[in-house]
């Protein structure tokens, strides 16, 4: 099992990329208003952490549709090569559009692999109709916003650099199984407490490149809220068996990702992995 790094894209070279992509299949230009939208969500789709730490994807825009394709001139199948990565990656990435979508007043419906006859499409969004933003979605849009930080300020063992140790409280983790539930994925909180921080497998009920893309999903927004919660976490998608895993898993569930979570004071640095 290996640990990961998140790696943020940078928003001018997002925007560098949506900018090329601004006509349809045809070749017609895409209407102004909704390029600008467009624009914006495609930026923050690109802020949304990939695994290798390479964008394996990439938008496409339309005039109705905005696409996002995997990129085999990018994609490493040495690293990954089930593609799973990829499609974690990718869902992350849906999450950020989605948010952003929700800022400009907009609902964005997503539908996953939505052509079969064209698997490296990877999913569709469409803006859907008008939507009154919650406070909920501006706290995680705005965690997408957040720098990655350099020095980390916990290390993988749960124990921050500061000294300090600390657990997120029940509650907390219920929230975040919560927030894992709306995606159609299952946090579970493992047993046997690691000193400063709890650990937690993400499940889903089936195997598939669906699936692979919900739990991206549900990732992500797991990240997002732990950060909106002062909450640091790390992860690894190289599930290995856990003895302590199968005190909640069901028949049925597939571990996806295993996470660890540190609770951190408000005026702490928040990190979203390390």
């Amino acid at each position: 099992m290996r640990q990961l790094t998140l790696r943020y894209g940078s928003p001018l070279t997002g925007r560098r990329a949506v900018v090329a992509r601004h006509r349809d299949q045809e070749g017609c230009p895409v209407p102004t208003t909704i390029r600008g939208s467009a624009e914006r969500l495609v930026v923050a789709g690109t802020m949304a952490p990939t695994i290798h730490d390479v964008h394996a994807w990439r938008f496409k825009v339309t005039p109705e549709l905005i696409e996002v394709h995997a990129d085999p001139a990018r994609f490493r199948p040495m690293d990954d090569p089930s593609g799973r990565g990829l499609h974690l990656s990718c869902g992350a990435a849906l999450v950020n559009l989605r948010l952003a979508a929700a800022q400009l007043g907009y609902a964005a419906v997503v539908r996953l692999l939505p052509d079969p006859e064209r698997p490296a499409v990877l999913a569709a969004a469409r803006l859907a109709g008008r939507h009154r933003v919650t406070r909920w979605e501006r706290l995680l849009y705005a965690a997408t916003l957040r720098p990655f930080p350099s020095n980390a300020l916990v290390s993988f063992d749960g124990r921050g650099r500061d000294g300090v140790d600390s657990r997120p409280s029940r509650r907390v983790m219920d929230e975040l199984a919560g927030v894992a539930k709306l995606e159609g994925t299952e946090l579970h909180v493992l047993p046997g407490e690691e000193s400063g921080s709890r650990r937690a497998v993400l499940t889903t009920r089936g195997d598939s490149r669906a699936e692979w893309l919900r739990a991206g999903q549900a990732l992500q927004r797991v990240l997002l809220a732990g950060t909106a919660r002062y909450v640091s976490t790390s992860f690894m998608y190289e599930v290995v068996d856990l003895p302590e895993a199968s005190e909640v898993l069901s028949p049925g569930d597939f571990p996806q990702v295993m996470l660890e979570f540190t609770q951190h004071s408000p005026r702490a640095c928040v990190c979203r992995s390390y």
